[in-house]
């Protein structure tokens, strides 16, 4: 049982998973569009919460949201489904492939036996496209990875139920309906306007608030916490922008092909300049990973350093507090 299914790989797995599904149904739209139009971006520091033993840091909206934002603007319906019972989830999405339906699911990499072991870790986020089944292996579509895969039920299973923070329960998705045609202008300009709102909230857990908190806390980090857990916590900064889910610095890199893409729909100049904003912003992102992950892996105690990279996030935080300001306007 194998479905017709086009693979194409994506810098992100969600992004990629939605637009692989649109493609399917005769639809193109491009990871970047996907992203832009789902108000993908964010950061968020929310220090109660941990994983691995550190704060959650997070550079794009909540899993799932990107899409459920997407399919509203552009008048798609999607269905989602979650299982207590593994054999339930199992029979459902043979139900889909048999139907010659492929579905999204999201999954833990920690059991993913075609990940590289230095990428499995206790993450739940991951998604992915399952489009077909042979004598109990699934057929794979992982947007992250450059050629379809398998996997075997059993470790299907175990990645679907995996467990920890952002269990996926069997999480399952996939769309329903569709329009005749999409409305990408309506829908674009929603998706700037909710970046801008989400980027430029007052409170300081999210958006460029939450950045410049972040910074702040760096600072203290060596005396308060130690070297060893300091550079824990700055280690899981890193982790988290540039390993993933495309991180950081790589989602402003997809905002900016999205603003480009953006510019031309909409006949607007201006978004064309912030696009070029946009991939300064992000170098200035992997130059504060760079110089953050020299520290951590050399143990550095010094407190300068740690300033040296405060002080590089509060600048990324000043621009691009300047920057969604400039770009609401131009919407």
């Amino acid at each position: 049982m194998q479905i017709d299914f086009s693979h194409k790989q994506s810098a992100h797995c969600e992004n990629g998973v939605v637009s692989n599904l649109m493609r399917h149904r005769g639809f193109e739209v491009s990871e970047p569009m996907v992203f832009g139009i789902g108000s993908g971006l964010l950061f968020s520091y929310l220090p109660f919460l941990k994983v691995n033993h550190a704060p959650v840091f997070t550079y794009r909206v909540m899993p799932g949201i990107i899409f459920n934002r997407f399919a509203k603007r552009v008048g798609v319906k999607i269905k989602r489904e979650k299982f207590k019972d593994p054999k339930v989830a199992k029979m459902r999405l043979d139900e889909n492939l048999a139907k010659n339906n492929p579905v999204g699911l999201q999954v833990g990499v920690y059991h993913l036996p075609y990940f590289p072991e230095e990428y499995r870790f206790h993450f739940n986020a991951h998604n992915m496209v399952v489009y077909g089944q042979e004598n109990g292996t699934y057929l794979i579509s992982d947007p992250v990875m450059e050629t379809v895969t398998t996997i075997s039920d059993t470790d299907l299973e175990k990645v679907r139920f995996a467990k920890g923070a952002f269990a996926p329960k069997g999480h399952m998705y996939y769309p329903i309906s569709f329009p005749e045609k999409l409305n990408l202008e309506k829908a674009i300009v929603k998706g700037i306007k909710q970046t801008c709102k989400d980027m430029t909230a007052p409170i300081p857990l999210v958006g460029v608030k939450a950045i410049y908190w972040v910074a702040k806390n760096i600072r203290k980090w060596p005396k308060k916490l130690g070297t060893k857990k300091a550079n824990h916590y700055l280690g899981q900064i890193v982790r988290m922008q540039e390993e993933i889910g495309t991180g950081g610095g790589g989602f402003r890199y997809i905002y900016a092909a999205f603003l480009q893409e953006a510019a031309k729909i909409l006949n607007n100049e201006k978004l064309k300049e912030l696009s070029k904003e946009m991939t300064e912003i992000g170098d200035q992102w992997r130059d504060f990973a760079l110089e953050a992950s020299r520290i951590y892996k050399n143990r550095s105690a010094q407190t300068d350093a740690y300033n040296k990279v405060a002080d590089q996030l509060e600048a990324i935080s000043q621009r691009e507090a300047v920057f969604f300001k400039k770009l609401k306007k131009a919407i």
